[in-house]
């Protein structure tokens, strides 16, 4: 189905809860096949948002409040993404294009969608958001502060999650792909979720020191947003092109 069809589910955002944006999740995922590009991608969010919320009931973080809005901020970031690619393709952020572009795309395999959605989203909107909840609830973006190590804190939940994911899809490869197991593996297996976030809180840093300068920050976020879209669109190199012959 075509990314249009989420115009209407679309019209929930901006999300106001973890809640919430797990069901406008749901929802988009509801509505596409289940074969493009961004349903993969968003089947992996929802999955991670739902394991970020029940972390959030079992009390490990000493501050629950910044995780969850920075949950809720960085997934609105999301939806604001399609929804700009929607209204003028030309203006929505450039990290996100190879996967709003390639949506339909064939001899792709899953797991490829999914990690150039979670690469747009880590490496452009993450530190975004961090700059975002931090100026909202008066905080610094400090290494040495208990919403960094919640943020830290998060990285063995969302690695877990991944892992399981990316081993369901690698191991549907294996039937459906067959030979081109390997070469799938080969162009995805240099990405990290952990070392998208570790950067993506130092880019927060530096965000944060230059976020009174409009004309700075804009050329800031515009420079690493062409960065991370030439990123995913390696990630989204058809498996069958690397075969020999």
């Amino acid at each position: 189905m075509p990314l249009a069809d989420l115009s209407p589910v679309l019209g929930a955002a901006p999300a106001a809860s973890v809640d919430a944006v797990v069901a406008l999740m749901s929802s988009i995922e509801g509505s596409l096949a289940s074969g493009d590009g961004v349903w993969w991608f968003n089947r992996l969010y929802r999955r991670v948002t739902e394991r970020v919320a029940v972390a959030l009931t079992e009390g490990i973080f000493e501050n629950p409040a910044f995780v969850d809005r920075l949950d809720v901020v960085f997934a609105n970031l999301y939806f604001q993404a399609v929804q700009g690619f929607l209204q003028n393709r030309d203006a929505a952020p450039r990290a996100w294009a190879p996967l709003f572009d390639g949506n339909a795309e064939q001899g792709v395999a899953p797991i490829q969608f999914a990690l150039a959605g979670m690469n747009a989203h880590i490496n452009r909107d993450l530190m975004i958001a961090v700059v975002r909840v931090c100026e909202e609830m008066g905080l610094e973006v400090a290494d040495d502060s208990s919403h960094k190590r919640d943020y830290d804190r998060l990285n063995p939940i969302l690695q877990e999650v991944e892992t399981a994911v990316r081993a369901w899809f690698l191991e549907g490869l294996v039937a459906e792909f067959d030979n081109m197991f390997e070469k799938v593996d080969t162009i995805v297996a240099n990405w990290s979720l952990v070392e998208a976030r570790s950067a993506a809180w130092n880019h927060a840093q530096t965000l944060w020191r230059i976020r009174d300068i409009d004309f700075i920050e804009d050329a800031y976020i515009d420079g690493l947003d062409g960065l991370v879209g030439f990123a995913g669109r390696g990630l989204l190199l058809r498996p069958a092109l690397l075969l020999p012959g």
